[in-house]
């Protein structure tokens, strides 16, 4: 392609291109210009750029008349239900970052105490079930790879049980007890759902990988428009053990959610300008004086979004386990996933 060629290659003239009527910049191809797919044009955009404005946006503190008519308009549009709120006077939340991440009242969730694998929070179930070929879909018939999303298993000496051999697959690497499988389930959290996540289990956490990303929305739309979408985007990933072994939680970021707060990792800091999309880090809870790691009671508080985002469970249970959802359902926290 020539250079005039290049030059007309660029993205304000494929955003009109998909806004102005069909054919309009046909005559372009003439030259040699070509539309990028939308696919591309939307991971161009600045989304953690502009995820981190939104995030000081919202710590601006709303004058106290203001307060009722943003944060009534907020309920309207996605359907919040203030009645489950621990402090339902909407004049207490300063900002909007402090409406989002309200906490409910102890009874409005109660945990399931027959069931071993508890939704972690609110949310619309996405997909479930076993794992197979080492990939997992993120909605029906998009799928992406579980060695992408997870990572390189190079922290294994940090887990309570050996590592696999090299000729061994990856997915033997996470399943370490004979007769059992690999199982998944996706949680989409909406905008207008509880923000705080939670232990699925008992299960101790030995270690955090941490995936600078992009910071694409992940509404099932979405999911389904870009493959591997969960890949791209930034993550927190908690592996660690539970009484039938491996078992991971991913919090998965999205637009506007810049910020993923895990409550017992001070050093955790996403959508961070010192970190670069492609490159991760971990940290090991596991050290000289603690061997366990931190160790989570089922219900037990974990962490939080702003906004909205996902949560990835994939762990390792014997093949009677049996998942409890519909595809599509919507969940709140504290409900039965599955037992065996």
């Amino acid at each position: 392609m020539s250079r005039p060629a290049l030059k007309l290659r660029s993205w304000p003239l494929t955003v009109l291109y998909y806004l102005l009527p069909f054919g309009a910049l046909r005559p372009l191809s003439r030259v040699g210009w070509k539309p990028v797919s939308r696919v591309a044009l939307y991971k161009s955009v600045p989304t953690r750029l502009l995820s981190r404005a939104w995030g000081r946006l919202n710590q601006v503190e709303l004058p106290h008349w203001l307060r009722r008519p943003v944060y009534s308009l907020y309920i309207w549009t996605f359907g919040v239900n203030m009645k489950e709120a621990a402090v339902e006077d909407l004049h207490h939340y300063r900002n909007l970052s402090e409406f989002f991440r309200r906490k409910l009242k102890p009874q409005a969730r109660p945990v399931s105490g027959l069931h071993s694998v508890i939704s972690p929070s609110d949310g619309k179930i996405l997909n479930f079930g076993q794992v197979k070929n080492c990939e997992v879909e993120q909605v029906k018939g998009v799928t992406y790879s579980l060695e992408s999303f997870l990572g390189p298993r190079t922290y294994m000496e940090d887990l309570p049980f050996p590592p696999a051999s090299s000729c061994d697959s990856f997915r033997n690497q996470l399943v370490t007890r004979e007769g059992n499988e690999l199982y998944h389930c996706v949680i989409y959290l909406a905008p207008g759902d509880y923000h705080c996540f939670h232990s699925p289990t008992d299960w101790t956490v030995s270690h955090r990988r941490h995936f600078p990303g992009s910071l694409m929305s992940v509404n099932p739309g979405m999911a389904r428009w870009i493959k591997e979408l969960f890949c791209h985007n930034e993550r927190v990933v908690l592996t660690g053990d539970w009484k039938h072994g491996f078992f991971s939680l991913t919090a998965v970021g999205a637009t506007n959610v810049g910020s993923i707060r895990i409550y017992f990792d001070r050093d955790l800091h996403t959508n961070s300008p010192r970190y670069s999309k492609g490159s991760y880090n971990d940290f090991s809870f596991v050290t000289h004086t603690n061997k366990e790691g931190v160790p989570m009671r089922k219900g037990e508080h974990l962490g939080e979004f702003n906004l909205g985002s996902t949560i990835v469970l994939i762990f390792e249970a014997p093949k009677d386990f049996n998942f409890r959802l519909k595809a599509g359902q919507k969940i709140r926290f504290g409900e039965a996933l599955g037992s065996l």
